[in-house]
């Protein structure tokens, strides 16, 4: 999983199904959404491709996209936002999620 900034986000999430974990090491739901994203990783890597932002250290890219609350999972196709998802979230509902925009 690679870990975006706010030079390098909009150039990574451009193509393709991209999913972007935004979080902080301070936010305890965040670590717990943390592994469910690496397992999606290893399992729906070759379809998707996963990263993540820490909001305290890239504040541009998250306020450019409203994002207010952490962990927030901003889903991309083609460079364009198709879904968010807020707060944490099992695995089965971010797979559905995904499924939809494979």
């Amino acid at each position: 999983m690679k870990e975006l900034t706010d030079k390098t986000f909009d150039n990574e999430t451009s193509a393709g199904v991209t999913l972007t974990d935004f979080w902080a090491t301070w936010c305890g739901p965040c670590r717990m959404q943390s592994p469910v994203i690496e397992q999606l990783d290893e399992e729906l890597g070759d379809k998707v491709s996963f990263s993540k932002v820490d909001v305290d250290q890239n504040t541009a890219v998250a306020s450019k996209f409203g994002i207010m609350s952490i962990p927030t999972l901003l889903i991309k196709k083609d460079g364009e936002v198709v879904d968010t998802l807020v707060g944490y979230h099992p695995k089965e509902q971010i797979q559905a999620k995904l499924e939809q925009y494979i």
